[in-house]
C-alpha cells in the first residue's frame, strides 16, 4: 500500500522508475544524484565552462545552464563542445521557461532540459479566470499541441526532462480551478506528465518547488500518492526549496524542506538554491545525501493501513483523503497536533526553544547574551531580543543571579527537589522547574504543581515503563514530554511516539530534543533542520531543544563557504532554533528574505543586493521580501513576498507588493530606497531603534 512514502516509521527509501541522462542513471535505487546551477551570462561560454567546472570539482553530477532564448539555447553546444575538449562529459541540463523553441534546439544538444509547465505554452497574467469543463479541455489540448514537439525531439535523441512545478508560477487555469495550493502544483505537473505518457515518454524527472517549505513538503507528497493512484508507480523526483536565501538561513530552510522528504526515503536528485557562488551549494547537498548513505534500508510496510484499519485488500493505493481518515494525523493538510497549554507551552503557543548549558562550569550573566538577553550594569535590567530563548537547561548547576522575568530553569529533578523552595520569585511564582529522566517520573514523590519535563528516549525506554508514563501524563496537566531518540533513523521513531499519543489522545505538549555528533557545524545545521523540520511540518512539536559538544566539533573550518566560524556554540545552538522555526512558519521572529540563487538570467549583483537590503530592513519581524535576479523568478516564484524586487533590464527595477507591479524600470541606484517607500506606504514599515532605544533596556 502507498501512501506517499514506504514508511512512516522506518527509513525505506522509496523505488522510483530508472531515468537516463547521458551516462548518469537517475532513480529506481541509484544514489542519490547531486547538482546546480550556473549563475553566469549562458553567452559567455568560457566563463560558464570554467564555472561548470568548479562545480564539478567540487562534486555535482549534473550543471544546469540556462536557455532564456533560442541564441542561449544554440550556445550550449559550444559550451557543451568546450567542456569535452577539457575532459568534462558531465549531463548539462537545459532551464527552459517562456519559449518552447529553446527548449527544442536544446532538447537536441544536451542530456536533460528543464520546462516549467506554469509558463512553457501558458503566459501568466494574474487573472482569475472561470473555465467551463470544455474550456479546460481546450486548454489541455493547446498544451498538447505545443509540447508534443519536444516529446518527439526528447525520445529521438534520448533526451530526458524534469517538468519542474514552481509554486508562483501556475498557470490562470491551474489557478481558476486548484488556486495557489499544493494540489495545484500537482495537477500543472500531471497535465504535462500524462501528454508524455501518451506519446509513451517516460524519461521523466518532476519537481514541486516552493520557498514555503511546508507547500513544498506538501505537493511532493501529494504527488507520489496521486501518481500512484493513477499510474501504480513514481518517477525520479528531483527535490529543492527555491528562493532558500544564504548563509545559515538559507542552508537551514534547505535542509529543512529537502530533509523532510528525504527522511521519508523520497528524492532521486537534489539542489539546494542558494544566493551565492553555485560550487557552495554542492557541499550542502552532499551534507545532506551522506546523512542517509549509510541508513539501514527497511522493507517497505506491506500492510501499512491494516493497523490503521484499512480493510480494502484489492486496493493497490490510498489516496490523500482516505489517508486523512485513518491517520490520526493528514500528511498533506498541516494542522497543528492539539495539546493541552502547560505554563507557556502547548496549546497555540509558539514553540518555545531551549537552551541547552548542560556543559557550561559555571553560568554568568554575560552568557545569556548569546541566547538573546543582555544585561545592563548600570540600570541593572535585561533587554530582551526577538530570539530570545524561552528556557535554560541548567542541570546541576545553580545560578548566582537574577533571570530576566521571561526565562525560566529546566534543571535536574534532583537538584529542584533540594533547591524548590530557592526557585520562587517575589511573587510567589516558581521559575525552575524539574526535568525527570523518565522512570524517575514515575516514582518521585515530589514534582512541581505547575511543570514537570519528562525526558525519554524512545529507542531504548523498556515498552512496559513508557506505557505507564504514556499512562501517568494521560491525568498530569503539568507533564511535558521531551522525546528524543538514539536511533539513527530517530525523526521517525520520535513520530511514531507522538502518533501513539495522538491514538490515545492524550494531549501532552511535545519537546523535539535533537543531539548532534556531527564534527562539523554545517552537518549539525543539516541535521538539526532535517529532524526538527520535518516534526514540525508534520504539526508535532511545542518546543525545540537542541544539543552538541563544542569539544568534539571543528569549529574552524565550515565546508564549502567562506563564513565566519561560529565562536559562541550557545549562539549557534539559538540562532539555528529560531531559523529552523522560521522555516517551518511555526514561529516568527524575523525578517523573511525569498532570495533567488541567481542564474545567467540575473540583471544585478543578487548576492550585494541582497546584503544591502538585508542590512536596511533586517528589523522588519515578520516580513517576506523578494529578491529576484529576473522576470522569470519574479513574481512567479516569489508566490508569498509581501514585497518584491525584481531585476527588469539592467539597471532597471520593478517593484512589487505581492504580485502587483507598484513600480516599473526604477533606477538600481534608488531602488533600494524605493522599496523602503513602498514598504512604508502600505504600513509594514518600522523605524530601526536607534542607538539610545537599544541602551533602552527591558526588565
Amino acid at each position: 500500500m502507498q501512501v506517499y512514502c514506504n514508511s512512516l516509521t522506518e527509513y525505506s527509501r522509496l523505488k522510483t522508475r530508472e531515468v537516463k541522462i547521458g551516462d548518469l542513471l537517475l532513480g529506481n535505487l541509484n544514489p542519490v544524484r547531486v547538482q546546480t546551477m550556473t549563475t553566469t551570462d549562458t553567452m559567455d561560454t568560457l566563463a560558464t565552462v570554467e564555472q561548470s567546472i568548479r562545480c564539478i570539482k567540487a562534486g555535482a553530477e549534473l550543471v544546469r545552464i540556462t536557455a532564456p532564448s533560442k541564441r542561449e539555447a544554440e550556445n550550449l553546444l559550444n559550451i557543451k563542445n568546450e567542456l569535452h575538449k577539457r575532459g568534462y562529459k558531465i549531463p548539462l541540463v537545459a532551464d527552459i521557461h517562456f519559449t518552447p523553441n529553446a527548449a527544442e534546439i536544446a532538447a537536441r544538444i544536451v542530456e536533460k532540459v528543464r520546462v516549467n509547465p506554469g509558463n512553457y505554452v501558458d503566459k501568466k497574467k494574474f487573472e482569475q479566470i472561470e473555465y467551463t469543463d470544455a474550456e479546460y479541455s481546450e486548454e489541455i489540448e493547446r498544451i498538447r499541441e505545443r509540447f508534443t514537439p519536444l516529446i518527439k525531439i526528447c525520445k529521438e535523441y534520448g533526451t530526458a526532462m524534469r517538468i519542474g512545478t514552481n509554486h508562483g508560477s501556475l498557470s490562470d487555469r491551474i489557478m481558476s480551478r486548484y488556486g495557489d495550493t499544493p494540489m495545484g502544483m500537482v495537477e500543472s505537473a500531471m497535465e504535462f506528465l500524462r501528454i508524455a505518457r501518451s506519446e509513451n515518454y517516460h524519461n521523466i524527472v518532476l519537481s514541486m518547488k516552493a520557498s514555503n517549505t511546508l507547500v513544498m513538503v506538501q505537493a511532493y507528497r501529494l504527488l507520489v500518492n496521486i501518481m500512484f493512484e493513477e499510474f501504480n508507480e513514481c518517477y525520479p523526483l528531483h527535490l529543492g526549496v527555491t528562493e532558500a536565501g544564504d548563509g545559515e538561513d538559507g542552508r537551514i530552510k534547505s535542509a529543512v524542506g529537502i530533509g523532510t522528504l528525504m527522511e521519508d526515503g523520497l528524492g532521486d536528485t537534489i539542489r539546494v538554491s542558494l544566493t551565492e557562488d553555485p560550487e557552495f551549494e554542492i557541499p550542502v547537498c552532499k551534507d545532506l545525501v551522506k546523512r542517509y548513505e549509510n541508513r539501514a534500508h527497511h522493507s517497505p510496510i506491506k500492510n501499512l493501513l491494516n493497523k490503521l484499519h484499512v480493510k480494502d485488500s484489492q486496493q493497490s493505493t490510498v489516496n490523500a483523503q482516505q489517508l486523512a481518515v485513518h491517520l490520526p494525523y493528514n500528511p498533506f493538510n498541516y494542522q497543528r497536533r492539539h495539546t493541552h497549554e502547560v505554563n507557556n507551552i502547548g496549546g497555540m503557543l509558539v514553540p518555545v526553544v531551549i537552551a541547552d548549558f548542560m556543559q557550561k562550569e559555571k553560568i554568568n550573566k554575560e552568557d545569556l547574551e548569546a541566547i538573546g538577553y543582555s544585561y545592563a550594569e548600570a540600570t541593572d535590567k535585561w533587554n530582551i531580543g526577538d530570539s530570545a530563548a524561552d528556557y535554560i537547561y541548567t542541570a546541576d548547576k545553580i545560578l548566582d543571579f537574577h533571570l530576566p522575568g521571561t526565562l525560566k530553569i529546566i534543571c535536574n529533578a534532583k537538584t529542584w527537589i533540594e533547591q524548590k523552595n530557592n526557585f520562587i520569585n517575589k511573587e510567589g511564582l516558581e521559575f525552575a522547574f524539574p526535568l525527570f529522566e523518565g522512570v524517575e517520573y514515575l516514582g518521585s514523590e515530589e514534582k512541581s504543581s505547575r511543570q514537570n519535563f519528562i525526558a525519554m528516549d524512545v529507542h531504548t525506554i523498556d515498552k512496559t515503563i513508557k506505557e505507564k508514563i504514556f499512562d501517568l501524563i494521560a491525568t498530569d496537566v503539568s507533564a511535558v514530554l521531551c522525546l528524543f531518540s538514539t536511533n539513527k533513523h530517530s525523526m521517525a521513531d520520535v513520530r511514531r511516539n507522538i502518533i501513539e499519543l495522538m491514538e490515545r489522545n492524550i494531549k501532552t505538549p511535545v519537546i523535539i530534543c535533537i543531539e548532534s555528533n556531527c564534527s562539523e557545524v554545517d552537518e549539525q545545521l543539516i541535521q538539526f533542520s532535517a529532524e526538527a523540520g520535518a516534526l514540525l511540518l508534520d504539526g508535532f512539536g511545542d518546543g525545540i531543544w537542541l544539543m552538541n559538544d563544542p569539544k568534539k566539533m571543528n569549529t574552524t573550518k565550515l565546508s564549502g563557504r567562506n563564513y565566519i566560524p561560529i565562536k559562541n556554540n550557545h549562539q549557534f545552538l539559538n540562532a539555528t532554533s529560531f531559523s529552523i522555526l522560521q522555516a517551518t512558519r511555526t514561529r516568527i521572529s524575523k525578517t523573511e528574505y525569498i532570495s533567488c540563487p541567481s542564474c545567467g538570467r540575473t540583471l544585478f549583483d543578487l548576492q550585494e543586493t541582497t546584503a544591502k537590503i538585508r542590512a536596511v530592513t533586517n528589523h522588519l519581524k515578520g516580513v517576506k521580501i523578494a529578491i529576484m535576479g529576473c522576470i522569470v523568478n519574479g513574481p512567479g516564484e516569489m508566490a508569498d513576498a509581501d514585497f518584491g524586487y525584481v531585476g527588469s533590464g539592467v539597471g532597471k527595477i520593478t517593484l512589487y507588493k505581492g504580485k502587483d507591479v507598484i513600480k516599473r524600470n526604477v533606477d538600481s541606484n534608488v531602488a533600494v530606497d524605493e522599496l523602503i517607500n513602498l514598504i512604508k506606504d502600505y504600513g509594514a514599515w518600522v523605524e530601526p531603534p536607534s542607538i539610545a532605544e537599544l541602551m533602552e533596556v527591558k526588565k
